[in-house]
């Protein structure tokens, strides 16, 4: 079945009972995309119905997670729309009205079994190796019957009435035809005693009353599908489309870990992944497009997204391909843009200060530079350029002798450098290289011995960044007090 441009409507309906995590993003991200490419709408709804496991504070993980992301809704919570309100809790009256109309027309009915009895029917069924499912046992009540149960203080839920026989079917946008046996559905409760729909009920609902045109979700809720089906028939309305999309596993597939698929998918901004990287990497997870290509703008996802090329097998979340789509994102950032977006890190590792003068800025650049084309997250950024921002190195005084080299070695080089350093006219790599390099040969040592030495004097490592460019950004004035500290670490080494 092909939807029309500009008609489809399609819709995120999370419940705010839990974090919005990566399952979630990857559907909300699908949802998007086919809306934007088919230039439908895209509707933001919240299916609070579970009252006691509903909270503020993972409905705001909602509202964050889309929003960082870039996925802005058309119709829903904070902007409002035809349908408002977007809250189960607030279309409580929808519910009854449909109730009652399936009430009338004899699609549901009544049902005054008591947990005790639901549960020994359960029990039942568990001793005969055989699934669950209701008997109808109130399905054919007389008025006097119910009017008797009334009278003993019951409270009905309400049940639908499916078909004994037959099948409920649909082509699903992503695995095809798909069909259940009626038989396995049973009569289901869709309104509870308190007057609060179940979830099967309410969403079927509210995508008819919303004029939903395209369902997609995960394949979790095919098992949903054929009974939200039935309240469409019991309606006599036409079923949207509906399209279940792959669950997302560990890259051993296994259920996805709770580092990434437990935790808010903002946490991931915490971990200095960009949200370019992350739209990027989870549209194309699991869903193809042209070429070979895995980098992808925003408008070349829409234009080319295609519901048929969402694959039908569970995908893998693979992390370190992750981390290399941000590093991706990350190179391609102007110097400015990655200073902005890794002050944050900077300043909660306390590296630098909340309020900086135009002078602290342009250093700042100027470490950062060295190492947009290193790191591969924003939170790796402190830890590359602490050197940069500290007054006092720590490290093993071992590691400034050269390999294959003498602590003499060390100290000639330290004592040459600071002499170059104190002499040398333009501070800059330019002049710093062939500076190092004619002193190298005086001292009739190999550069990457005498070179090693400086690095760890001045960095505290023995992997940083190109050593002159680092020298430069440095300056003279902490070069010197490094090298000179450097000279001081070695006094202690007796070899």
């Amino acid at each position: 079945m092909t939807a029309s441009p500009g008609a489809v409507r399609v819709r995120m309906a999370p419940g705010p009972t839990g974090a919005f995590h990566i399952g979630r993003t990857r559907t909300a991200l699908i949802n998007w995309l086919y809306a934007r490419h088919l230039g439908g709408t895209f509707v933001l709804r919240i299916e609070d119905t579970d009252v006691k496991r509903s909270k503020q504070e993972h409905l705001q993980t909602i509202f964050d997670a889309l929003n960082w992301l870039g996925l802005n809704w058309d119709e829903g919570p904070e902007i409002g729309g035809p349908y408002a309100p977007y809250f189960q809790m607030g279309r409580l009256d929808t519910y009854r009205e449909s109730v009652d109309r399936l009430l009338a027309s004899g699609h549901a009915y009544e049902c005054y079994c008591t947990r005790e009895e639901l549960d020994e029917l359960r029990k039942q069924a568990d001793r005969e190796r055989r699934p669950f499912i209701y008997p109808g046992t109130c399905r054919n009540l007389t008025d006097e019957e119910r009017a008797a149960k009334r009278g003993q203080g019951l409270e009905p839920v309400i049940r639908l009435r499916v078909p004994d026989d037959g099948t409920t079917e649909w082509d699903d946008l992503i695995l095809g035809h798909t069909s259940f046996e009626n038989a396995v559905l049973g009569d289901f409760v869709i309104m509870r005693a308190n007057g609060i729909p179940l979830y099967n009920f309410a969403v079927a609902i509210d995508d008819l009353t919303m004029n939903i045109t395209d369902v997609i979700r995960g394949q979790d809720h095919v098992s949903n599908t054929p009974r939200q089906i039935q309240v469409y028939h019991g309606l006599g309305a036409e079923p949207p489309r509906f399209g279940h999309v792959p669950l997302v596993v560990g890259i051993d597939r296994s259920k996805i870990g709770a580092r990434f698929g437990a935790e808010p998918l903002t946490e991931l901004a915490d971990a200095g992944y960009l949200p370019e990287a992350i739209f990027n990497y989870f549209a194309t997870l699991g869903t193809t497009y042209e070429g070979d290509r895995e980098i992808y703008s925003r408008d070349d996802l829409i234009r080319l997204f295609d519901i048929e090329r969402v694959g039908k097998a569970a995908v893998a979340f693979d992390e370190d391909k992750l981390n290399w789509m941000n590093g991706v994102y990350i190179r391609e950032l102007s110097l400015d843009d990655f200073v902005a977006r890794s002050l944050p890190f900077l300043q909660i590792r306390g590296l630098v200060a909340d309020q900086l003068s135009t002078d602290d800025r342009a250093y700042i650049a100027a470490a950062l530079a060295l190492e947009q084309e290193r790191v591969k997250t924003l939170a790796e950024v402190p830890d590359a350029v602490e050197f940069f921002f500290t007054d006092r190195l720590t490290y093993d005084p071992l590691t400034l002798i050269p390999k294959k080299g003498t602590l003499e070695d060390a100290r000639r080089a330290l004592e040459a450098a600071q002499d170059e350093v104190s002499a040398i006219a333009a501070f800059n790599s330019d002049s710093l290289e062939p500076a190092f390099r004619a002193m190298t040969e005086r001292l009739q040592m190999k550069t990457g011995q005498t070179f090693m030495t400086v690095r760890v004097a001045i960095t505290g490592r023995t992997f940083a960044p190109p050593l002159f460019d680092t020298m430069t950004v440095l300056g003279r004035d902490r070069v010197t007090r490094r090298l000179a500290a450097a000279r001081e670490s070695l006094a202690s080494v007796h070899r």
